[in-house]
This record gives structure tokens, sequence and C-alpha cells, in this order.
């Protein structure tokens, strides 16, 4: 079995971070979050994987290499255009051959990896195998329609009236069928290639769709709130360590991580956090659910429930909260502007904020 991972996306929903950035590439607890859909598949045994790259294909290729760090042996497909994510399937098609393969949206994010799926798509041979979580606007997702045995029956991307609550997942395995149906296929009303019509295609022509809820937790980290949640998340499970120097009038509280180079000094740290390396914290307080990514300062200033990325600098500022803030921004004080702060800011900002 092979994977097929799609990175290619342009992410217009975490502009402006996307208009300098990869949206796979957006660090959860300082990790990019395509980096653990990587870690995932290699978990599961697989070691072929196909990246399907657009515009920011450079800053993709230079962060996953060739993927040797990962246990992978990795091949990039370029797409010219973000067309679909089975227009996807269609430009992979000689690397794929006649391979069974897993695939896998890099800005998904799903708990507990895949290593049942992949066992149970093995052992059972069906010609696709989709996952499928219960959410609040199923208007958001694709969607499907079960039987009474909970046979999958139908599929509908981004319904005005869904048909139930149950969304796909960003993890489909495939056998070889589904060329024959990206083969057939025609651009939706958004112009795209869309996977649910080749499920649906198999669904019609007679072939074996499986399906499986899962109760473990899974998103999709298109939007700055989903984004800061999963971080949110994964900062719950770090262990605490301190790597660098925190002086003897800080605190550190709870799950706290200070990574090699990172110094704290007369702060005050509430975990579940990550001081990322060589990032300097001074008469501060870090709050919980924060990353500070590597080389950020933080001084005289408050801030929690955020994703600082790298060389970022916050000082002077009152209290920051819920943002997502780009490598290089700076947020400094500036006189006559409210108080309540959310931001979120692109690649090489500066903004001015009172105290």
């Amino acid at each position: 079995m092979k994977a097929l991972v799609l990175a290619g996306g342009s992410g217009t929903r975490l502009r402006p971070i996307t208009h300098t950035s990869a949206k796979q590439l957006v660090p959860v607890a300082n990790k990019p979050v395509l980096f653990y859909g990587l870690e995932a598949i290699a978990a599961a045994g697989i070691t072929e994987a196909g990246l399907v790259v657009g515009d920011t294909h450079a800053e993709i290729e230079a962060a996953v290499g060739d993927g040797s760090a990962f246990g992978l042996q990795v091949t990039y497909l370029r797409q010219e255009a973000p067309l679909g994510l089975a227009h996807g399937v269609l430009i992979a098609r000689d690397y794929l051959g006649d391979d069974d393969f897993v695939m896998y949206l890099g800005d998904n994010f799903v708990v507990g990896g895949i290593n049942d799926l992949v066992e149970r798509f093995a052992r059972e041979r069906p010609s696709a195998q989709i996952m499928l979580t219960r959410v609040g606007d199923p208007r958001q997702f694709g969607v499907a329609e079960l039987d009474a045995a909970g046979r999958v029956i139908g599929l509908e991307e981004k319904p005005e009236r869904p048909k139930s609550d149950l969304a796909l997942v960003g993890v489909y395995l495939f056998s070889p069928a589904v060329h024959a149906a990206v083969a057939e296929l025609k651009p939706s009303w958004r112009g795209e290639l869309e996977i649910t019509d080749a499920i649906q295609w198999l669904i019609e022509a007679g072939l074996r769709v499986d399906s499986s809820v899962i109760s473990g937790y899974w998103k999709d980290t298109g939007n700055v709130t989903d984004m800061l949640e999963v971080n949110r998340l994964v900062l719950e499970s770090v262990e605490p360590r301190v790597d660098g120097y925190v002086d003897p009038a800080s605190e550190l509280v709870g799950r706290v991580v200070v990574e090699r180079g990172a110094t704290v000094e007369r702060s005050r740290v509430v975990g579940p956090a990550i001081i990322g390396e060589r990032a300097r914290v001074r008469d501060s307080y870090v709050g919980p659910s924060t990353s500070l990514g590597a080389d950020c300062a933080l001084a005289d200033a408050e801030i929690a429930y955020s994703i600082v990325m790298p060389r970022a600098s916050i000082s002077g500022v009152g209290r920051v909260e819920f943002s997502l803030i780009g490598h290089d921004a700076e947020v400094t004080p500036a006189p006559n502007t409210p108080r309540a702060h959310r931001l979120v800011l692109g690649d090489h900002s500066k903004v001015q904020i009172s105290t």
C-alpha cells in the first residue's frame, strides 16, 4: 500500500498566514500539522508516499525533504491548480499504479493514527473505505448517507440540505478501482473533481464501499479556530521538560516544555505550553494552550491560548488571547487603541497596540 498526501491547497481560510506560508506547515505544538499525518502513515507500516503539492511546493519540499526523517520514501507530484481531491488522484495515476493507497489530507489531524483503518482495509478488501464523524454543521463537509444496516448509499459535497450529520474525515482508503471512477468525473458546481463523486460512482457501479464512524478526535485545521483547538489538544499530552534556562524568579506550573536554548526570566508560565528553542520570555505571563515558536521574544506581555510562529516578537502589550501570529511579526504598544486584542497576523507584520 502507498500513501497519497494532498498538500496543494491554497488555505484561503487561514489568510493572511497562508499568503506566505503553506497551510500544511502551520505549527501545532511547534510541529507542522503535515508532520503528524506523515508520522501516522509511517506508523501504519506504509513506506512510500506521494505528496501532491501546488504553489507552496518549495516550502513543503524544504520541510519534508526525501521523507527519510519520517521513515518514508517521498515522491512529489505537482498540481498546477487546486482542482479538487479527485484531481489529486488523477495526477497521481502513474505513481499509484495498481497499488492500494490511503489518501490523507495534509491539513487534517486525527488522534489515534490510522493503523486500525489500514488493517481493516487489508483484511476486508472493499473497493473503498471512508471514515465518518458527526458534526454540528454538515454543510461545510462531504456528507454520507447510510442505510438502516449502516452501508453507504450516497455522498454529497457541501450540501445545502444535508441528509445526515456524518461528515467525511480527511482519510480515505482505495483499491485501484477508484481510478476508473475518477476518469469518468466532470467538474462539480465548484469547478472541482470531487472525491465524493468518485466514491458515489463506485457505489452506483455496485462496488463495495465501507465506512466507520470514529469516536476519537478529528479536525480539519483549515481555519484559525480549529488550529488553536488542535494546538490545545496536543499540548494537553506533552510531558513537562526543561532543556533551556529558567531563572529562580520564574514559575512553571503544570505541563510546560522549555526547549533547548530558550530562556525564561521573571515570568510565569502556566501549562500546557511550549517555549520553543532559543525563545526569550522576560517579565511576562504565558497562559495555557500556548506555543511559542523558535526564536520568539516575549517581554512585558501576557499571552494565552495562542500560536506564535518562529521569530515573532511581542512586547509591552496587555493580554493577547486566541491569536495566531505569523513568522517575524512584531506586536508593540501604541496609544489610543482598544485594550482587547484578538489577532491573526501574517508573516512580517508590524502591529502597534496600546497598553
